[in-house]
């Protein structure tokens, strides 16, 4: 049986959307530093590179990105219980499978939004995933693919789903096209249908339900949190790093870690360092950086600093310090959490 909705009402409110090339463990370590209780996903890892492939390379994470999830890719339900086997290893809060990522990529492995026609399979694997690990097993899907209707679609899905035992959804209110659409154009040319998500929360009020899909706001999040259980941010949480400084305050009504993102990538500097001694490239951890002080005095200098100087020879944290020299900085206060050195 499902957790009524309101006996957790937090775990789902908020979340990033899991992202590949952006959603890495220096991203997700530098947003933690601006929001406690935001859920950060993993970037997409197939079940058969986590079974066969260099696991900490994969999934390994620092204690400070929980609460974090790992997002699963595949259709093969063996596999995907081998592989969740392996994810509690690694102490993630949750394995969510992908039902939703148009790429050719995952098209070829048939799994991904493919799956949207096959939701008995989809169930399948939730359920395998349930019995290997004792962890929540979520999905993340979209409200179709191609000529489905986009309500039998998804409706059809979440059914078969909530009998396997799902946790939660996390629906992207968009069909994807398959055929015809890039990756790109799927994110921002199907037409957003969010009614018919809240809809699907009114009929499965005991599932917690999230929405994801051109919510770049946290204006917005807090308009969707009144039809649904939580609202997931993509690009926006990227593109805008700094958006994240008002999460806790504004969607969780506690206090962010730092007073500014200034005081918030001030502490970031330990990791860096670290992360330097055990061979991890600068330009690897600043590349995430650049959507910082978005619309503040300063933030294109900022950027233009780490993009120069980053990638050079001999650079070190202090190029970090440098380009926040650059920025006009709110006040900070005395920071009461940071990352470890």
């Amino acid at each position: 049986m499902h957790p009524q909705a309101d006996t957790q009402p937090k775990t789902w409110r908020f979340s990033i959307a899991p992202m590949m090339e952006w959603t890495d463990r220096h991203y997700r370590a530098l947003a933690r530093l601006h929001s406690r209780h935001a859920r950060l996903y993993s970037e997409m890892v197939t079940a058969a590179a986590i079974i066969h492939g260099d696991r900490e390379r994969l999934l390994g994470h620092e204690a400070s990105e929980h609460p974090l999830a790992v997002q699963l890719g595949g259709s093969d339900p063996a596999d995907l219980a081998q592989a969740a086997r392996i994810c509690a290893e690694f102490s993630y809060a949750e394995i969510n499978l992908n039902v939703g990522c148009p790429s050719d990529r995952v098209q070829n492995g048939a799994f991904g939004a493919c799956l949207m026609r096959e939701p008995l399979l989809v169930a399948r694997c939730v359920r395998a995933m349930k019995e290997a690990a004792d962890l929540p097993v979520t999905v993340k899907c979209r409200i179709g693919v191609d000529d489905q209707e986009p309500r039998e679609a998804l409706f059809a899905l979440t059914r078969a789903c909530i009998a396997a035992g799902a946790d939660a959804f996390i629906v992207h209110a968009r069909k994807a096209w398959l055929k015809g659409l890039s990756p790109k154009e799927n994110r921002d040319i199907p037409p957003l249908d969010y009614p018919l998500v809240h809809e699907l929360k009114r009929a499965f009020p005991a599932l917690p339900i999230a929405i994801n899909g051109g919510i770049d706001t946290l204006d917005l999040a807090m308009e969707q949190l009144a039809f649904v259980d939580g609202a997931m941010v993509g690009r926006a949480a990227y593109h805008n790093l700094s958006m994240l400084q008002e999460v806790d305050p504004q969607i969780f009504g506690a206090l962010a870690p730092f007073a500014s993102s200034h005081a918030a990538t001030l502490a970031f500097l330990p990791y860096i360092e670290r992360k330097m001694t055990e061979g991890v490239r600068l330009a690897d951890m600043t590349r995430h950086m650049l959507g910082l002080f978005a619309g503040r005095p300063g933030a294109r200098a900022f950027r233009r600093h780490l993009a120069t100087f980053a990638v050079r020879r001999g650079a070190d944290a202090r190029t970090v310090e440098e380009a926040l020299q650059l920025v006009d900085a709110a006040p900070v206060a005395q920071c009461d959490t940071c990352l470890p050195a």
